[in-house]
C-alpha cells in the first residue's frame, strides 16, 4: 500500500471535508498520478454540493471515479490535471488529464488519463472537460460559414463555446448574458457581447447555457424562422417552463439538446477518447485563460466551495492548486 492520499468529500449538503484516503500499488496497466491541478465547474460542482442533483438522475449524475452516493456523503469532481509517478515507462512524468475527483494522489488505469500537449501549460488543462463539453455541443450545432449566432448566458460552459465559435469564418457571434462584466472576458475570446435586451436577432443558431428560464426564453425570441436553440443548461431539480406557444410552432423553431455524457450522433465515427483529445488540443489557446477567474490552494476547498456556491466567490472555472509534496 501507499502512503495515504487526501481527498476532497461532500461530507452532507452544503458542507465538506478533507480525508486521508488509502492508495494501493499500481498493478500492471495502471498509473500512478500526483495532481497538480484540479478544477471546480461552478455550474454542476456547486449543484452536488448543495445536494441539488433529482433523484431521477443519480446513476446518470455519477462521475468515472465518484465515491460514495448522492446526496451525500459522496467525493466528486471531474476536473483533474496530474504528473504520472508510476506506471508505463513511456508514461512516466508526463503530464495528464484525468477525469478524477479532487484528490492529492491516485491510482486509475492508463485508458484514463490523457497527454496533456506539450504546448499547453497544465494549470489551463483543467479546462479541458468544458472544452470537451463545447466540442460535443458544437458537433450538435453544425454551425456553418456565416452563420448568425448567438451564445446566451457567459458561464463556463457557454465562454467555451463561444471561444471555439470565435474561430469560424464569417460568423455574427455574440456572447449575450445579464452580467456586463462579463464583456472583458467576450473580448477576451474574440466574441462581440450584448445584455439580453439588447442581443441582435435573426439567429440561425442560439446556443443557450445560462441555466434560467429567462434565457432560454430570450433564446428561442433570437431566432430566426427555423433556426435551432441548443440547450446546454443543466438544471438540476429544477422545473423549468419552456415558451412553446405563441410563434414557435408557425416559425418552426427547433430546440435540441445537448450534453457530454454521449458523442455527438454527427459524430459517430468519434470516440470518447477522440474528443478529449480534440479539447486538450484546441487548449493551445491562451485566449482560454479567460475562463478561469479564482484559484485557491486543496486545503481550502472545505471554506471555499460554500462560497461559490452562494455566488460569494463569483467564479467560472475555480482552479484549485496542489502543493509539490501532495
Amino acid at each position: 500500500m501507499k502512503p495515504p492520499a487526501r481527498a476532497f468529500w461532500l461530507s452532507s449538503p452544503g458542507e465538506g471535508e478533507i480525508r486521508e484516503v488509502s492508495l494501493p500499488a499500481p498493478s500492471e496497466g495502471e498509473v500512478l498520478v500526483r495532481a497538480l491541478y484540479s478544477g471546480v465547474s461552478r455550474g454542476t460542482e456547486t449543484l452536488v454540493f448543495r445536494g441539488g442533483v433529482p433523484e431521477s438522475q443519480h446513476a446518470a449524475m455519477r462521475a468515472p471515479f465518484q465515491e460514495g452516493d448522492f446526496p451525500a456523503p459522496v467525493k466528486y469532481g471531474y476536473l483533474s490535471v496530474g504528473v504520472v509517478e508510476e506506471g508505463p515507462a513511456d508514461l512516466v512524468g508526463d503530464t495528464v488529464f484525468c477525469l478524477y475527483p479532487h484528490q492529492t494522489r491516485y491510482v486509475v488505469p492508463v485508458s484514463a488519463v490523457t497527454r496533456v500537449p506539450a504546448n499547453v501549460p497544465a494549470e489551463r488543462a483543467v479546462l479541458a472537460g468544458t472544452v470537451e463539453t463545447a466540442v460535443n455541443a458544437l458537433w450538435d450545432a453544425a454551425p456553418l460559414v456565416g452563420d448568425r449566432i448567438a451564445v446566451v448566458g457567459g458561464g463556463m460552459v457557454g465562454c467555451s463555446v463561444a471561444a471555439l465559435l470565435a474561430r469560424f469564418p464569417g460568423v455574427r457571434l455574440q456572447l449575450v448574458d445579464a452580467d456586463p462584466a462579463r464583456a472583458k472576458t467576450a473580448e477576451a475570446l474574440g466574441a462581440d457581447f450584448a445584455l439580453p435586451r439588447d442581443a441582435l436577432g435573426d439567429c440561425d443558431l442560439v446556443v443557450h447555457a445560462s441555466a434560467t428560464e429567462q434565457g432560454l426564453a430570450r433564446s428561442l425570441e433570437l431566432l430566426r424562422a427555423e433556426g435551432t436553440v441548443v440547450e446546454l443548461s443543466w438544471y438540476g431539480d429544477r422545473q423549468v417552463s419552456v415558451p412553446l406557444g405563441e410563434a414557435f410552432h408557425s416559425r418552426r423553431l427547433t430546440l435540441r439538446s445537448s450534453q457530454v455524457g454521449t458523442v455527438s450522433p454527427r459524430r459517430a465515427s468519434r470516440s470518447y477518447a477522440d474528443r478529449l483529445a480534440l479539447a486538450l488540443e484546441l487548449l493551445a489557446d491562451p485566449a482560454l485563460d479567460a475562463l478561469v477567474t479564482g484559484e485557491c490552494e486543496f486545503e481550502e476547498l472545505p471554506e471555499v466551495l460554500p462560497r461559490l456556491t452562494s455566488g460569494e466567490i463569483p467564479a467560472m472555472c475555480h482552479r484549485v492548486r496542489y502543493g509539490t509534496s501532495a
